[in-house]
């Protein structure tokens, strides 16, 4: 029992570790591969109060659609910068959007609404486009890990992927006025 217990923590340590959350399943329909310059599909999902939000909702602005769960270690600690790029982007004005925002999906499992809850105010993120996704969505984005993300135009169309840290800095940076 005891070397059962050590292999899967040992299993799920290295897992955390690199961030590599598979998300795959044969169960789950293809993926669309969205890729750069292609207007990403609408996504209506349910927010911390249980209304719809729909990404739709955002148009005009550069957003970043995040892909995270309160569990994923990697994705916590992400968490911060992009909690500092928000603040420092949010009433700026670039070429093809005005504001910067953050779209935030988690992957938490259902019935885990309260971790989820819990993690955004301990994390503070303090936008309020906070939805719970599932599997499904994760797959129609070729989600493969978390943390995820793809960084969108005002017209919602597609201009980077998986930009952490500086390098989204930079991005936005590239896409001021």
């Amino acid at each position: 029992m005891k070397k059962l217990k050590f292999i899967t923590i040992a299993l799920i340590s290295v897992l955390l570790v690199y961030g590599f959350i598979n998300l795959n399943s044969s169960t789950l329909p293809q993926s669309i591969q969205i890729k750069v310059g292609e207007k990403v599909p609408e996504i209506e999902l349910q927010g911390v109060d249980g209304n719809t939000i729909k990404l739709s909702s955002l148009k005009g602005k550069i957003v970043l659609i995040d892909f995270w769960a309160s569990w994923c270690r990697p994705c916590r600690n992400e968490n911060k910068h992009v909690v500092e790029i928000y603040h420092k982007y949010k009433d700026t004005k670039f070429k093809n959007g005005k504001g910067f925002t953050i779209y935030s999906i988690s992957l938490d499992r259902p019935g885990q609404e309260s971790k989820w809850k819990a993690a955004i105010k301990q994390d503070k993120l303090e936008w309020d486009t906070h939805v719970i996704g599932d599997q499904q969505v994760a797959q129609q984005f070729g989600v493969k890990y978390i943390p995820s993300s793809f960084l969108i135009d005002g017209d919602g169309v597609l201009i980077a992927t998986n930009l952490r840290g500086d390098a989204l800095s930079e991005k936005l940076e590239l896409l001021k006025k």
